[in-house]
Formats: structure tokens, C-alpha cells, sequence
């Protein structure tokens, strides 16, 4: 396992391209967002998505949201109706996971089997945004935790506990315990199915 400490607001590019190469060839990180810490992986590499379901301990497969580098990213794996998109440009970057209809190609191991949906993010955090726009299309983001288990803030604790079970950790402190709000769009229906960092006013 790697371990680097990396600056959220001034990363260090060199860093940024190493995980990068680490994600094309599969490997799964641990990274700092603008909310807690998360875990992902290239989402075209359909191993390393199955590896952090079973990393997390999901007794079955659950979606998984992804990290886009822009608004124009989105449209390639959501279909982004007008009002939807004037939303997603008044709060993104930011704290909030928004639920749209997958498109054609987003990948089925992602999606909400029933409703065909995907999670979207961007976070306001130099760092994800970087990973995404070297790699050139989406990683995986998901909380550093355990199904159901407490959500890990610390670097510290991150390295005690997951050692092993992650090729690389990005090391920028500890950070805010909230997570991202997550705010369904399906259909043109604003709901807040969970309330987090991001204050979404409707």
C-alpha cells in the first residue's frame, strides 16, 4: 500500500498523475472529497468496481456514485433534462450526490437495477477533480467504511484500519464528518433522500 500526503487545495500534479496510472491499471484508492474521505476506482474497470463492493463488505451489490470532472462530463453518463441542468450548474461543484437516469452508457454495475439510475458528483475539491480530468472519464465514490459502519474522517485510521485492503491512500488530514447531501432529480421530483454537508433550498 502508498501513502501520500497531498495538498487539497494546491495538489501536487506529480501525485495526482502517479494515482492516475494506478487507477488505469486497476488499482483502488483511498482520496479526500470536499465532504469525508473516499474510496474508488477507474468505473470502466468492471474488477476493481465488484473489488469495492466485496472491500466494504456488501452482502450484495449496491449503485455506486461516480465522480464527473464538469457539467458537460455528467451528460455523458445521466440524462440531464434543461431544469436539471440549471440545478446541477447552481450547485456543483459542491456537497451533494444528485440522482439522475443513467444513459446508455453508463456501466449496469453502477446503476440501480429497478430504476436505471445513477449517482453523480463533483466535488469542490481540487484534488477529485484533477484525478478525473487526467483519467479522462469518472471514478468510483463511496464512503471509507464498512456497510453500515462509522465513517472515517482520519488519515491515521484510515492506514490502521485498511491497510491491505487499498493500493493507495492520499493523505490531505482530517477532514469534515458530514457527507454529501443526496438529492434524487428523477423525472423533474426534487427529494432529499439524505441531508449532509450540502444545504440544497428548494
Amino acid at each position: 500500500m502508498v501513502i501520500k500526503q497531498i495538498n487539497s487545495k494546491n495538489p501536487d500534479l506529480e501525485i495526482i498523475a502517479g494515482a492516475v496510472e494506478m487507477l488505469k491499471s486497476g488499482k483502488i484508492i483511498v482520496y479526500p472529497t470536499d465532504t469525508i474521505y473516499g474510496i474508488g476506482c477507474d468505473i470502466l474497470n468492471k474488477r476493481s468496481v465488484e473489488s469495492i463492493q466485496k472491500i466494504k463488505d456488501r452482502k450484495k451489490p449496491k449503485p455506486l456514485s461516480i465522480i464527473c470532472s464538469d457539467l458537460k462530463d455528467i451528460s455523458r453518463w445521466a440524462i440531464v433534462s434543461n431544469s436539471q441542468y440549471k440545478i446541477l450548474k447552481k450547485y456543483l461543484p459542491g456537497a451533494f450526490t444528485f440522482i439522475l437516469k443513467a444513459s446508455s452508457i453508463a456501466p449496469k454495475i453502477l446503476q440501480d437495477p429497478k430504476r436505471k439510475t445513477i449517482g453523480i458528483r463533483i466535488p469542490d475539491n481540487g484534488i477529485c477533480l484533477e484525478l478525473t480530468k487526467q483519467l479522462g472519464n469518472p471514478i468510483i465514490t463511496t464512503s471509507v467504511n464498512l456497510t453500515g459502519g462509522k465513517n472515517y474522517i482520519n488519515p491515521d485510521d484510515i492506514k490502521r484500519d485498511w491497510y491491505g485492503r487499498v493500493d493507495l491512500i492520499l493523505d490531505a488530514g482530517e477532514l469534515n464528518n458530514d457527507p454529501s447531501t443526496i438529492v434524487s432529480l428523477i423525472d423533474d421530483n426534487i427529494e432529499i433522500l439524505r441531508q449532509g454537508k450540502g444545504i440544497f433550498d428548494f
